[in-house]
């Protein structure tokens, strides 16, 4: 999924292609909550990774990043108005949303590079006492992955968007696999959203195997969040 061989980002299409991720999460039936923006943490358009928000509960991560670990403080407030008792990550454990795949009552949590086994096991701990189960992946030995959902999605009904080498873990078995090629990995980051699912524009193969599934697809240009080894996921918290 990485983008650092495809240049540096252009920051006027970077904001168009912002506004219209933004409108499509509306047309989907969302009510969307624009934050401002911060200048001092130029990574924090990719807010999943510092919260984690469900149903029934809400916590704050610990980025793995360093240069990330003060944007926890810029949400703390926003997250408190719908969850009053928010939960946290503590030191010396590092969690990273983009390493947590919600898929309904179950959660497939990634131990990477930016989320340590500490981290993970804290939050397996809070969300198994909101009722939910959850499972260990470690992703430390693939290459070209950041976070877990670079290279999972779920779908619902079973259906899992996924790389062909997570596609082999036991703990995938059981789900329906929509598998994706190497060249098109960049496209196993995509959200559902109620009765859509969004797709980074540009894959086709992907998307057709996403549409065999009885998915209603939203394609979107995120060519320039990419760039930044962001994908769809990043760049919302959604609940």
């Amino acid at each position: 999924m990485s983008g650092g061989t495809l240049g540096p980002p252009d920051f006027e299409k970077a904001l168009l292609q912002h506004a219209a991720y933004c409108r499509a999460l509306a047309n989907c039936g969302l009510k969307v909550l624009s934050l401002p923006a911060d200048p001092a943490y130029p990574d924090s358009t990719f807010v999943e990774d510092v919260a984690i928000v469900t149903r029934q509960c809400a916590l704050l991560t610990r980025p793995g990043a360093a240069s990330r670990s003060g944007e926890t403080a810029g949400i703390r407030q926003s997250l408190q108005e719908f969850f009053p008792d928010l939960q946290e990550i503590h030191e010396p454990g590092t969690l990273d949303g983009g390493d947590v795949c919600d898929a309904g009552n179950h959660f497939f949590i990634g131990i990477s590079h930016r989320t340590n086994e500490t981290g993970a096991q804290e939050l397996a701990e809070l969300l198994g006492r909101a009722g939910y189960t959850s499972s260990l992946i470690d992703i430390r030995g693939m290459k070209g992955i950041l976070h877990l959902k670079s290279g999972l999605a779920y779908l619902g009904e079973k259906d899992l968007v996924l790389w062909d080498e997570l596609a082999e873990q036991a703990t995938f078995a059981g789900y329906h696999h929509v598998r994706v090629t190497e060249k098109e990995s960049y496209a196993a980051n995509c959200v559902r959203v109620n009765d859509y699912v969004l797709v980074p524009a540009g894959f086709p193969a992907t998307a057709d195997a996403i549409r065999k599934r009885g998915c209603n697809l939203l394609p979107l240009d995120v060519s320039e969040f990419r760039k930044m080894d962001g994908g769809l996921s990043c760049l919302s918290l959604r609940f």
